[in-house]
């Protein structure tokens, strides 16, 4: 059976997967979480594909250690659903907070390279605060098969 490929990763899959890392529970794999994705969006990808992305390998080790490190709840038969639910939010937004502190450190190491290499290259502050120049939404002219020329309106 030849299965189909699975559409590219795109930046709203890397946050859905992201997420369903933030809140996993329980053992942890490349296999497993391969499988949830699956359920979930029913495309197949390999472990190679998830770990191309910086977000999703460094959201799956950091997982990976916060599980390794913590010492699973014991279900407790008292536990109202409401509490159960509230603590699972907090798990849930204690490893989100985590991921984002280690995210926001990466981008901060980032920029303190990029402002290192900008330095060494005699780069002021002002070039490198240039703003992007504005797209260029203007008609285009394209010769027609007669060689004639039409307009074409790119953009709005």
């Amino acid at each position: 059976m030849i299965r189909e490929r699975a559409k590219n990763i795109g930046d709203d899959d890397i946050a859905a997967i992201v997420g369903m890392l933030d809140g996993w529970l329980g053992k942890l794999s490349w296999e497993l979480l391969i499988d949830v994705i699956e359920k979930r969006t029913r495309a197949r990808y390999t472990r190679q594909a998830l770990h191309r992305h910086e977000r999703i390998r460094s959201a799956f080790s950091l997982r990976k250690k916060s599980l390794a490190g913590n010492i699973a709840r014991s279900p407790d038969l008292d536990m109202s659903p409401e509490l159960k639910a509230a603590l699972d939010l907090i798990d849930r937004l204690r490893a989100e907070n985590q991921r984002l502190k280690a995210e926001a450190e990466q981008l901060l190491e980032q920029f303190a390279r990029w402002a290192y290499n900008a330095h060494t290259r005699n780069l002021s502050e002002g070039f490198l605060n240039t703003p992007l120049p504005k797209p260029d939404r203007e008609q285009t002219e394209l010769a027609g098969r007669r060689g004639k020329s039409r307009k074409l309106n790119i953009g709005s």
